[in-house]
């Protein structure tokens, strides 16, 4: 045996030398969770970042890669970091929903997630999901093919990653406590940023980002909305985009010049940079299609070609109206699988869950509030509830009185959803409760978005799986006519989706990944008031359909 190991041991630095020998890694990463001051619309803060960096340090690895990251937490902040969009096989502890799937790590603490990118590859992100830390507490993550696998599109000469996120001059925390305590809406955004740059805005005059081009090569930009509560639309003047990935995954391209993005959503495009040497405008600006306060300012940067003489003047854009729907719905209209003998598209076409989910905001009883009441939100007229310590842990350990798994595959009651006769009574009944799955059943989901007090799009993030956007459409959906116009051939596959204002969207996804599983409006105000809800995936046959065992070093409540 001795003997061997000198030859194992020369068979292992073979494979570090010609990595392309090896068909996955284990990468580490270490995340300090930190406070920086910076000055930004001519105002400096203090705010929570990972390794100071704002945004936070991006992870690369490949298709299959194992990720261990050590958190470590330095600030007052309760924290947990969510991995948005990687699937967590088996691995639902690192999934990182406060109170979901663990308890957050406290101050002077550590938790190291572990998690294997199994079949997944492109663009996705990671965030703080706890409070309203993701404002600050966001990176993303890049996951390249397997070696010597091409992306199915023309390889690009280089690749940008461009992050959209929003800025508040105040602490953001002492934002959504205010609210809190008052019962109303928390008051908006500053400015949205793009890679951490505002760009100027009324009364002060700021730096931009710059996306530095060459004549004739093209560019593969890695587009991310990391905002908290806006919806954005993104473009680059005179610039054509052609769209291969949403969500980390692969798309028939298509040409656009104004890309749409819901937060959590990720998009690639293919930029050549064919225009004339010059300055050309990026901008992003918000979209909103109802009648409800938000923050309306755009955010610029600017694409700048190699050799533009100095003083070059900036070449505008024509940015989308506020309301712009039907750029939202043809851009949305657009996205189709690519449903290749590589990356086939497997839709369930039987159903063993058919659940309506009636999205609503309302009002509950609040003694401490302004007005005596809370704006809340609620999925079947449900507020959820979170638990004192983890959900992942309750069912685990079979605890009892956690939660229950009763939640409604149904309205309570049935009404014309978008319609203008809406129910007089605006309470919600608050509880955490919870769906089971059995392992491996399809799933058919109707988001309906309802005219309820502030009808308005609704992302919704669903965790632990991607899931197929198998048909949508405005007003109630019909149950009997809706589904003979699904796309059960080439429906895009996503893990974060826009709900129309009153409107419904319909997805399918197999339940073949045991854990628990949040599901929630990616909109970070709506979650507050309510908006959520967890499916509960039961164990399957054998170790392989089976979460595995809780880490030694999970924090605790």
């Amino acid at each position: 045996m001795n003997r061997m190991q000198p030859r194992f041991l020369a068979i292992f630095m073979i494979a570090l030398s010609f990595p392309h020998f090896v068909q996955s890694l284990v990468r580490h990463y270490n995340f300090s969770v930190v406070l920086k001051n910076e000055t930004k619309l001519c105002s400096t803060k203090s705010f929570v970042t990972v390794n100071g960096k704002f945004p936070g340090p991006t992870l690369y690895a490949r298709e299959d890669d194992t990720l261990i990251v050590r958190v470590t937490n330095h600030v007052k902040h309760e924290v947990t970091i969510h991995w948005h969009g990687i699937k967590q096989l088996r691995t639902c502890w690192s999934d990182g929903p406060a109170y979901v799937t663990q308890c957050p790590i406290k101050t002077g603490q550590s938790f190291v997630y572990n998690f294997t990118l199994t079949g997944q590859r492109g663009t996705l992100l990671w965030h703080a999901h706890i409070t309203w830390l993701r404002a600050t507490v966001h990176g993303a993550i890049v996951i390249f093919p397997k070696r010597g696998i091409p992306y199915p599109f023309p390889k690009p000469d280089k690749e940008k990653i461009i992050i959209l996120g929003e800025w508040w001059k105040s602490d953001v925390e002492a934002v959504v406590n205010q609210a809190t305590n008052s019962g109303l809406p928390p008051n908006i955004s500053d400015a949205h940023t793009i890679n951490g740059y505002p760009g100027s805005a009324p009364g002060c005059i700021s730096q931009g980002y710059t996306l530095h081009v060459e004549s004739g090569k093209t560019y593969l930009l890695r587009i991310i909305n990391a905002a908290l509560n806006d919806e954005l639309f993104f473009k680059i003047a005179d610039h054509k985009l052609t769209v291969v990935e949403a969500d980390a995954s692969y798309l028939k391209p298509f040409e656009t010049d104004t890309i749409f993005l819901s937060p959590g959503q990720t998009t690639n495009v293919l930029l050549t940079a064919n225009k004339l040497v010059g300055k050309y405008l990026i901008a992003t600006t918000p979209f909103m299609d109802a009648p409800i306060g938000f923050d309306n300012l755009s955010s610029t940067a600017t694409l700048h070609y190699k050799g533009t003489p100095p003083y070059t003047k900036t070449i505008l854009t024509n940015i989308p109206p506020l309301n712009a729907t039907p750029i939202t719905k043809t851009f949305t209209d657009s996205l189709r699988s690519i449903n290749s003998n590589t990356y086939p598209t497997k839709v369930s076409s039987t159903i063993d869950h058919s659940l309506l989910f009636a999205i609503t905001v309302g009002l509950n009883p609040c003694d401490k509030c302004t007005n005596g009441n809370k704006l809340v939100s609620a999925i079947n007229n449900i507020t959820f509830l979170m638990p004192t310590i983890s959900l992942l842990q309750a069912h685990y350990y079979n605890i009892k009185g956690i939660f229950t798994d009763d939640f409604p595959a149904n309205p309570p009651m049935v009404f014309d959803y978008t319609g203008t006769n809406q129910p007089d009574n605006l309470h919600t009944e608050n509880g955490t409760r919870v769906y089971r799955l059995n392992f491996n059943s399809s799933v058919e989901i109707v988001l309906q978005g309802t005219a309820m007090m502030a009808p308005e799009n609704h992302p919704f993030h669903l965790h632990g799986y991607n899931f197929f956007v198998v048909g949508q459409g405005l007003g109630n959906f019909d149950p009997y006519k809706d589904p003979l116009g699904f796309n059960l051939v080439d429906p895009v596959e996503r893990n974060t989706l826009s709900v129309p204002n009153n409107g419904w969207v319909a997805i399918r996804f197999r339940a073949d990944n045991p854990g628990v599983w949040f599901l929630h409006c990616h909109l970070e105000v709506h979650t507050t008031w309510g908006l959520k809800m967890a499916f509960i995936v039961d164990n399957g046959r054998g170790f392989n359909e089976s979460i595995l065992p809780p880490p030694k070093d999970l924090p605790k409540c």
